[in-house]
């Protein structure tokens, strides 16, 4: 299948795109290969792209989401600057190495730019040699850290 990467269209998703985030959301569950989808209503995605402290940006090859990422706001006490927590990036595979998320991540960095945002921070488990590649061909420093899970119970009544 040919691509013509020129004719992609990176952009961040408004209040207006919940069918677009929906697709978003598919493409994750579709590249990261998850048994139990992660499906979530329109309330519920209209309510993140609403958020001022909710970023998604897709990739579009016409009208397809292709790739794309989504972050969140960290507010912090410590400085007056928020700084920006990458939670998912992907690209659909015949669309990997045109440099879709490349793109992704200079839309981030200006996102960042634009809201005065000093650092995004990125978690990559150690096994995934491809996303630590990557995060470290697009100029990103990795830093030796644990991380710790821990699972609250939630009930809904």
């Amino acid at each position: 299948m040919n691509h013509n990467a020129e004719k992609l269209e990176v952009r961040k998703l408004t209040e207006g795109d919940v069918a677009a985030f929906h697709s978003l959301v598919n493409m994750f569950n579709m590249v990261f290969e998850e048994a139990e989808p992660a499906v979530s209503s329109d309330t519920n995605l209209l309510r993140l792209l609403s958020n001022d402290h909710f970023v998604a940006i897709a990739a579009f090859d016409e009208n397809e989401v292709v790739g794309g990422l989504t972050a969140y706001e960290l507010p912090m006490y410590s400085s007056e600057h928020s700084e920006l927590f990458l939670y998912d990036l992907a690209v659909i595979p015949e669309y990997q190495r045109m440099g879709i998320g490349r793109s992704l991540i200079h839309a981030l960095k200006d996102h960042c730019i634009s809201k005065r945002i000093d650092v995004f921070f990125v978690l990559a488990h150690a096994e995934d040699e491809h996303a630590i590649e990557f995060y470290h061909s697009t100029g990103g420093r990795s830093e030796k850290v644990i991380n710790f899970l821990y699972e609250a119970a939630v009930t809904n009544t």
